[in-house]
């Protein structure tokens, strides 16, 4: 998947590319349409939830 980048909301995300969402979850970001994760962003969801974002960016970018 291209275009996603870890400063991107996860708003924009789930909006502009929701096919990332199964990989979203399985890296348990469970938070897709919590109200405050539309302003946060990728980054930022990532480290709240413990998930190391380069590993996160790379499972994207082979999807």
């Amino acid at each position: 998947m291209t275009g996603i980048t870890k400063d991107m909301t996860m708003g924009q995300i789930v909006s502009e590319q929701p096919d990332v969402i199964p990989i979203l979850m399985s890296a348990g970001m469970h938070c897709i349409g919590c109200p405050s994760s539309a302003g946060e962003s990728l980054e930022m969801a990532a480290a709240v939830h413990g998930i190391d974002i380069d590993e996160l960016m790379e499972a994207i970018a082979q999807a």
